[in-house]
């Protein structure tokens, strides 16, 4: 009877100390016992402008129960933020202000302290805690930017040059802007703190204004107008109507070759198709690859009137604006882009500048293609060619054959599409063709910055 009773003591102890340890291993793998400590997002070091709050985020998954943020100016601390949460919150933001009194204006470089607790029950139920400090440079001074020269004026689909100066011990950015979004990258020209950018305004846009935009890394920005005179310009409308013929001989060969239009019997609907989606996929790839800008100094760019087809008579505008009909019914629109240009089939196609060449092929409805970059951001487009005679990479110099004239892509007849691109912009190539106008808008403007900033030197 006593072995019974001793035995049955033994499991029920047994049984307890289980409990027990089950008790225990549960609660501490229970999230009110996690042992995380919370997540401070604040950097190793910033630049404050003191205009803008500093953002801090704090996380932690038990919810965070207390933070204190605190200030030091290189004497004295100063709490600018604290809390003790009543109901935990898994995320806080925290917005850091200067102190409203004793804060010496004259600190450049102060700390800051982040301190925070989570609602955890562990650590004897004090929870976990995290601890962050940033340096912060303050920096409320704007950089120093003004043009220093440009173009007299900017047309419509047309191009212009600025030259400008742009200054601060923590400059970040600098850039010409303008009113419909573009940023145009400008490159250090002739001496440090010079900058000289090609702009563009879109045949699209019916309104232009630009100015150079500085930045440093503090957020601090600097704007100085550009003083461009605008010349509105008013582009051909055309109405052309759709042969069957076209649509079932041209149009079906491309449709072909395209998956968009592979499995589309409709005519008109492939039409639309080609003149529309196929178009701007190909002209995004123009346009990001004629979208890139070199960083290093340029002491001097110039480039001579392009001519790239010798003897060559015009048969398109640029900025044409197409409507296409058929049978009365308005079936797509597009804007024509470059210059047409005809002499004898299969012509030679110079390059009238030096330059690198970016892209060497077949591009949807340009036909086979070369691209060239000529420095400044500044491009040219040769398309519907029938044979290319350079490859992607290639440099390739002033007066050499880089293609014959053709009629692949949305041709009919065997022409040339020549195209000029300021930063991924289609940009007038009557501009890029004449050589006063070159003159007057970007040899005389370098010219004219060099010698200011030489006598600034003095």
């Amino acid at each position: 009877m006593r072995r019974k009773k001793s035995r049955s003591g033994v499991v029920l102890l047994l049984l307890v100390f289980l409990g027990i340890v089950g008790g225990v291993l549960y609660l501490a793998n229970s999230p009110m016992f996690e042992r995380n400590a919370p997540v401070i997002e604040a950097p190793e070091s910033m630049y404050w402008n003191l205009r803008k709050p500093i953002t801090v985020v704090i996380e932690d998954d038990s919810g965070i129960r207390h933070y204190r943020v605190t200030l030091n100016d290189g004497k004295r601390d100063f709490v600018v933020a604290e809390e003790t949460l009543q109901v935990p919150e898994k995320r806080v933001e925290v917005a850091v202000r200067l102190p409203r009194a004793g804060w010496n204006r004259r600190t450049a470089v102060a700390t800051m302290i982040v301190e925070a607790t989570d609602a955890s029950r562990w650590n004897m139920l004090r929870g976990n805690s995290a601890l962050k400090k940033t340096v912060v440079e303050i920096d409320a001074v704007r950089p120093s930017a003004y043009v220093l020269a440009n173009s007299y004026k900017i047309t419509q689909g047309g191009s212009a040059l600025v030259v400008f100066h742009a200054s601060d011990d923590h400059l970040k950015d600098v850039a010409v802007k303008t009113s419909f979004g573009k940023a145009f990258k400008a490159e250090p020209f002739y001496k440090e703190g010079y900058y000289a950018a090609l702009i563009a305004w879109p045949v699209t846009e019916k309104r232009f204004r630009a100015w150079v935009e500085a930045s440093d890394e503090a957020g601090n920005v600097a704007k100085a107008h550009v003083p461009l005179f605008i010349e509105r310009y008013r582009y051909r409308r055309s109405n052309i109507t759709l042969k069957d013929r076209f649509l079932d001989g041209k149009i079906a060969d491309l449709a072909a070759q395209f998956d968009e239009t592979a499995n589309v019997a409709d005519p008109l609907e492939r039409f639309k198709i080609i003149n529309e989606d196929i178009r701007n996929k190909n002209e995004a790839l123009i346009h990001k690859l004629s979208s890139n800008v070199s960083d290093r100094l340029i002491r001097r760019w110039s480039v001579k009137p392009f001519h790239p087809l010798k003897n060559a008579k015009k048969v398109a505008s640029f900025g044409d604006h197409r409507y296409y009909y058929y049978h009365g019914r308005l079936v797509s629109e597009s804007y024509h882009l470059g210059l047409d240009l005809a002499s004898v089939k299969m012509a030679d196609v110079k390059a009238s500048n030096p330059g690198r060449v970016v892209y060497a092929g077949y591009n949807g409805i340009y036909g086979n293609m070369p691209l060239i970059d000529h420095g400044m951001g500044l491009y040219t487009l040769y398309g519907h060619c029938s044979t290319l005679y350079v490859s992607e990479g290639d440099d390739v110099r002033r007066g050499e054959v880089i293609a014959k004239t053709g009629k692949t892509g949305l041709a009919l007849g065997d022409h040339l599409h020549f195209g000029v691109l300021v930063q991924g912009i289609e940009v007038r190539p009557i501009e890029w063709m004449d050589a006063h106008w070159i003159k007057d808008n970007i040899t005389t403007v370098f010219e004219t910055a060099r010698r200011m900033i030489d006598r600034k030197r003095r």
